[in-house]
């Protein structure tokens, strides 16, 4: 399970760098590139699906790193008991 949550959270990254290098960071985003005067509100629409694209990615690629958190196996510690422990001798023989 641990797995595909990390071939998923790749996945999730290269769509995320691949979103984030389409925007351009003076707001003309994909329409300067593919905007003609009479699609106005084309290019609208596509600079606010990258604006999705990128918040849900981002959103997904959080919530898989808490997932894959939850999901790692922590070391188990020795319980400590209260009470002393009495030491045993090493031949086997009881103390007396």
């Amino acid at each position: 399970m641990l797995a595909f949550i990390g071939i998923l959270s790749i996945i999730v990254s290269v769509g995320l760098i691949f979103v984030v290098l389409v925007q351009n960071p003076k707001g003309g985003g994909i329409s300067s590139n593919f905007g003609a005067p009479g699609q106005l509100g084309g290019v609208k629409r596509a600079n606010d699906f990258i604006e999705k694209a990128t918040w849900t990615l981002a959103g997904t690629l959080g919530v898989l790193a808490l997932i894959a958190v939850i999901l790692v196996e922590r070391p188990k510690r020795p319980q400590q008991n209260d009470e002393p422990q009495l030491e045993q001798p090493a031949d086997g023989q009881q103390p007396g």
